[in-house]
């Protein structure tokens, strides 16, 4: 934890040195629109050229001038501003830590060899499966039913069909 606290202050004082940039930027933008009304109000209300030039060269020039420096000192600041959010929103994923492993699949809920099926239903269960044990109605699985393929195995105890014996024929 201690090999990430000198990297937190790095970003914090990166953070902490763009504020004002920022700031200065919204305030040269400010200043500069403020300087352009006040040269186009001085010149609108001359009449003749000679008079509106001194609104121009005092106000107008130098509040478009600020303008472009305010855009200039702006762009970079928003975009090292949301770098230094985007490092840290990493940082927090990073260290979030990675998920405990899982089993690549788990053990069967249940274990019994004995197979049963429900009369009427679709699927062959082991005979602790949750879904038929405790069942009164639950029978043994029949083996030609089984074979036939009308049931299905049923997809939470996973059971495997035993080994059909071939009833001898004489």
């Amino acid at each position: 934890m201690r090999a990430a606290q000198p990297d937190q202050t790095d970003r914090s004082a990166r953070l902490r040195a763009v504020r004002p940039v920022l700031w200065g930027a919204l305030a040269a933008l400010a200043a500069g629109a403020v300087l352009c009304v006040v040269g186009w109000y001085g010149v609108s209300g001359e009449r003749f050229a000679e008079r509106q030039l001194p609104y121009l060269a005092s106000c107008t020039v130098p509040g478009a001038a600020l303008i472009v420096a305010g855009a200039v000192l702006y762009a970079p600041g928003r975009s090292t501003l949301a770098t230094a959010r985007v490092e840290e929103l990493y940082e927090l994923l990073v260290t979030a830590g990675t998920p405990p492993a899982t089993p690549e699949r788990p053990a069967p809920v249940a274990t019994s060899g004995d197979l049963l099926m429900m009369p009427g239903g679709t699927l062959w269960h082991r005979a602790d499966c949750p879904l038929v044990a405790g069942k009164p109605e639950a029978v043994p699985a029949d083996t030609h039913i089984l074979a036939t393929g009308d049931l299905s195995p049923c997809p939470i105890c996973e059971p495997q069909p035993t080994p059909l014996t071939p009833s001898p024929e004489r």
